[in-house]
């Protein structure tokens, strides 16, 4: 009952932050400095007091794309920005990879959610049998068909499971198709486009918007994901957590905040029950944007939310 979580896949404890300060998924700024913020308040000391060995590494260091970000001729057909969407997300992927091969559990810190092109084709490169759990608001499963805003934040999912392959820009037809329909489910949907809704209709995917949350309660609906990714609960789980699953109220600044979201409690319960399982074997934490904190208090709400989503993913307890 008060057992502490324990990592199979990492006795050693061994961590890699992967630093990824990439805002080009989306057209606002700011949510390049989120890693920034986080590791000012002390997200590193934080989660080594609970045991993790950190080693920090910076892929996009050097990069200028955020320089880049307002070249207008960087399109292709609907989607905006795909060659240093790209460029950062292969960088990411090579950096990712590397940390999983060598025995480390990796958590990276964006960045927009752009960035899970990468994480999620690193980590099922060393865990092919992975599950991927998404807690959004969104599903990010446009295609460069069906996106109506051409920001490829809401489009990293659809490029995992090679959907509509045929549309893809060059600088994106790198991405490997890791992610089986099958090996995803979502939490917290609330802001699905049309399309959307239909290829997850159509392909069966494991979704559970905050109807069913609202419906079922979250230790339910948590339990439900977790048996639609793997019903035996021995294989790798890799969360990608974007911090507007929970509610504005508590996680103010963000890029595309929803109403009507997760409680921070309940947001920090699904990582808490992902810990217990002792599958982790990968965490992204994205979409902090301090920029767009109306007051001081907003940007301090916000990347302390950040900062307990790693905590509770990786063995905080509150007893």
């Amino acid at each position: 009952m008060f057992d502490e979580p324990t990592y199979k896949h990492f006795p050693k404890k061994e961590l890699s932050f992967i630093l990824a300060p990439f805002s080009g998924g989306q057209g606002k700024g700011g949510v390049e400095d989120g890693p920034k913020y986080l590791l000012r308040a002390g997200i590193q000391s934080e989660i080594e007091k609970l045991g993790w060995e950190i080693t920090i590494d910076e892929p996009l260091k050097g990069q200028d794309f955020e320089e880049r970000k307002n070249n207008e001729t960087d399109v292709h057909g609907n989607c905006k920005r795909p060659q240093i969407v790209g460029e950062a997300t292969k960088l990411i992927y090579k950096s990712c990879k590397k940390s999983a091969e060598e025995g480390k559990l990796t958590v990276t810190l964006g960045g927009d959610h752009s960035i899970a092109i990468g994480t999620v084709a690193g980590s099922f490169a060393k865990y092919p049998d992975a599950g991927l759990l998404w807690i959004d608001a969104h599903a990010d499963i446009n295609t460069p068909l069906t996106t109506d805003s051409g920001n490829l934040h809401g489009c990293p999912v659809s490029f995992l499971m090679g959907l509509a392959k045929e549309s893809y820009p060059p600088d994106l037809q790198w991405v490997p198709q890791v992610l089986s329909t099958k090996k995803i489910a979502y939490i917290g949907l609330r802001d699905v486009d049309e399309g959307e809704k239909k290829i997850l209709k159509e392909h069966g995917i494991a979704a559970f918007s905050m109807y069913h949350v609202d419906r079922y309660g979250i230790n339910k609906v948590v339990e439900m994901a977790l048996e639609a990714l793997d019903p035996t609960g021995t294989l790798p789980i890799h969360l990608s957590y974007d911090v507007d699953a929970i509610d504005p109220q508590y996680v103010p600044a963000t890029g595309t905040p929803v109403r009507g979201g997760l409680t921070f409690r309940e947001g920090l319960f699904i990582c808490e029950r992902v810990a217990e399982t002792g599958n982790l074997v990968a965490l992204d934490v994205v979409e902090v944007n301090p920029s767009l904190g109306v007051n001081e208090m907003h940007i301090i709400d916000t990347v302390t939310a950040g900062i307990a989503v790693a905590k509770c993913s990786l063995g905080e307890t509150l007893l």
